[in-house]
Parts: C-alpha cells; sequence; structure tokens
C-alpha cells in the first residue's frame, strides 16, 4: 500500500468532525468544484505554491510576470525558505504514514478525555486511498479513533477499503437532483448515492452532513429528496446541517479563483430549524452546525 501522502493542513482541537476533541488530517487533491468550497487550496491533486500579495515587499526574486499569479509555477520548497517575508508559500506537503501516525498521536490525550480521535476530510481523502487507509489502520492498531469525511465520489473499492478502517463515516449529501449536482459541484451525483447505498449495508455508523447552500440546496424539496433516501439506508446514524459560511472566500482570492458565492448570506436559523424539523419527523437525528 501507499506509504507516502500529500497533505495541506493538520488541524488539531477541531469540534465538527466526529465525536469529542479531534484532529483533522486534511488531504489534497478533490474530484469535485463546489462554489462554496471552504478548501479551494485543497482541489487541485498535486503540490503547489502561491504567494500572499499582503505579505510581499517585491524583493527582486521574482519577476513581474509571476508577481502577476497568486500561483506560483516553476518554484520549489528551496525558494520557500528563501523568502524574507514568507509571502510564497508551499500548498501541500509529503509525509509518510509513520511520520503523520506519529504527530497526530501526540493528541491522545485529548482524545482520550473527550471520545475524540482523528479525522481525514480534505479535499477527498479517498484520492489518496491507500495512504489514508494505511493510516486509518495504524492508528486504529494504536487504539485512536478514527472517521473518514468524504464526498462519496470515488471507485466503491477505494472506499470499501478506507471504510474498514474507519470508526465513522462522515458522508456529504450536497443535492439529490442530478442535474442541480452538477451545476454546484461540476459532476453527477450517481456514483455519490450509489456508493452510500452500498456503504450503509456494510458499514454501522455513517453521520450525512449536509452543506446548506442558500440558492443551491436549502429547499423544501432537496430536503424532502433527503429524507426519502435516507429513510432507505440502514447504518445511518444521523444528519447534520451544516450552514453556509464564507471562511473560504479569502482562499479563493490566494489560489487564484473566482469567489462564485460573494455577498452570499448564511441561511437564518429559524430556516434551518425549519429544514431540520423535515429531517427529525422523518426519523433522523438531526444537528445543526455539526457539534457533538
Amino acid at each position: 500500500m501507499a506509504t507516502t501522502g500529500l497533505v495541506f493542513n493538520v488541524q488539531r482541537f477541531s469540534i465538527h468532525d466526529g465525536p469529542g476533541v479531534r484532529t483533522t488530517v486534511f488531504m489534497k487533491g478533490c474530484p469535485l468544484r463546489c462554489a462554496w468550497c471552504h478548501n479551494p487550496e485543497s482541489q487541485a491533486c498535486g503540490e503547489a505554491f502561491v504567494r500572499l500579495g499582503h505579505r510581499c515587499m517585491r524583493c527582486g526574486r521574482c519577476s513581474d510576470d509571476e508577481l502577476a499569479d497568486p500561483v506560483v509555477s516553476g518554484r520549489g520548497r528551496h525558494d520557500v525558505a528563501l523568502c524574507p517575508t514568507g509571502a510564497l508559500q508551499a500548498v501541500g506537503d509529503t509525509t509518510t504514514v509513520a511520520d503523520l501516525v506519529q504527530a497526530v498521536v501526540r493528541d491522545r490525550v485529548f482524545f482520550d478525555e473527550s471520545g475524540g480521535g482523528v479525522t481525514f476530510s480534505g479535499g477527498e481523502p479517498l484520492q489518496q486511498a491507500g495512504f489514508v487507509a494505511e493510516a486509518m489502520r495504524d492508528l486504529r492498531a494504536d487504539g485512536v479513533h478514527t472517521a473518514l469525511d468524504t464526498c462519496g465520489f470515488a471507485r466503491w473499492d477505494d472506499l470499501r477499503a478506507v471504510a474498514a478502517h474507519a470508526d465513522l463515516v462522515l458522508y456529504d449529501l450536497k443535492v439529490i437532483d442530478d442535474a442541480r449536482h452538477r451545476a454546484a459541484t461540476g459532476a453527477s451525483n450517481r456514483i455519490i448515492l450509489d456508493n452510500l447505498r452500498a456503504l450503509s449495508r456494510v458499514h454501522a455508523n455513517i453521520w450525512i452532513r449536509v452543506p446548506v447552500i442558500p440558492g443551491v440546496n436549502d429547499d423544501e424539496a432537496n430536503v424532502a429528496a433527503t429524507c426519502a433516501l435516507l429513510r432507505e439506508l440502514p447504518g445511518v446514524d444521523r444528519v447534520d446541517l451544516l450552514p453556509f459560511h464564507a471562511t473560504g472566500a479569502a482562499k479563493f482570492a490566494r489560489v487564484g479563483l473566482d469567489d462564485a458565492m460573494a455577498g452570499t448570506v448564511p441561511p437564518a436559523p429559524g430556516h434551518l430549524e425549519a429544514l431540520a424539523a423535515h429531517l427529525r419527523a422523518a426519523g433522523l437525528t438531526t444537528t445543526i452546525g455539526g457539534q457533538s
């Protein structure tokens, strides 16, 4: 199996990525292009370098052409080390399974006291399924609770292999209608829904996560379709409604992308409660915000 992976962030003290206090490992690469993505720097699969304009002092090491684009080509880690203000930054670090496991188990005291553990997110962790499966296997062998946070757009064999080492699967459902899903994410949801149905037959602990995006999927028709689907599935323990927020806005500019959700107002608390009421009426345990 793979022994190295490309990680773009390790976030400690997470409380929205599964039970208890968790360390979330964000893997690089994603097959979807959601307009509301909170981590657009994670989308490209390879290592990338970006320039933070507010830090750049135009010291002369970069050409005018390079300075015109926030995404930098033809540079390497040695250039990052030489940048006098830290304006040039790498997005993604290659690490071994052993080094990653050693780094995250330092937080074991917080896992043990809170019932937490390690969550693999992204990007899409199934883009690096071999690495994630191996890391999860080693963490579980060391007594650490593991969670997989996935959009479900992957080969079934990869999802099954990784989920076999996950104590919990956090499964994103964005839009049930295929045409609307294509418009919102750039891809069909056929694979996503088929994988969820298959996963529910072999995994007993699945939390559904629905990002509530105004004008995209916050209508009653989509919630009704979600209820109809989830009522059929064993293994689904709960649904988390995750309200849209604009934390990813500045990141789009950082990696040279347009923010299609600029100006979008987060959903009102009353509207979120109304959507949650539909899910609860269908017998689904539902939270707003995803906090345990």
